[in-house]
């Protein structure tokens, strides 16, 4: 069977059962990706992250973060002051994907002329072929 699994952990992401889809769909989330990214610069208290992560909702931001802190990839640490004074950082498993992560993302950013050129001849080409058929 050919699953490019050459790792040794046992797991295999292209058998349907591989309890890795579940850490896949987490990932897949823009908000998990740009909240993790966001922390990787330091600890960071809700309304930081909220201003760095322009367009979360705050329920959205508050699902991300207990996500993250669930998988293990983020650490929230409460403060016994008035008022409640709450902060995340990335644990070293959230530091270990983050460096992942901002390298898709540095590849995002300098590909995004090219990501737009494919997309407009995609668009071009598919309103060729509409009025081809008309």
């Amino acid at each position: 069977m050919d699953s490019d699994n050459d790792c040794g952990f046992g797991y295999d992401a292209f058998q349907r059962t591989c309890p890795s889809h579940a850490v896949l769909e987490m990932l897949a989330s823009k908000w998990v990706y740009l909240v993790v990214c966001a922390l990787r610069r330091g600890r960071m208290r809700n309304g930081e992250l909220a201003r760095r992560v322009e367009g979360v909702t705050p329920k959205m931001l508050t699902q991300t973060l207990r996500v993250l802190e669930r998988d293990g990839l983020v650490r929230r640490e409460i403060f016994p002051v008035i008022p409640p004074r709450v902060e995340y950082e990335l644990t070293e498993l959230g530091q270990n994907l983050a460096g992942l992560l901002t390298q898709i993302r540095s590849w995002s950013e300098e590909h995004v002329p090219d990501i737009k050129q494919a997309r407009a001849r995609a668009a071009a080409n598919q309103e060729a072929e509409l009025q081809a058929q008309a």
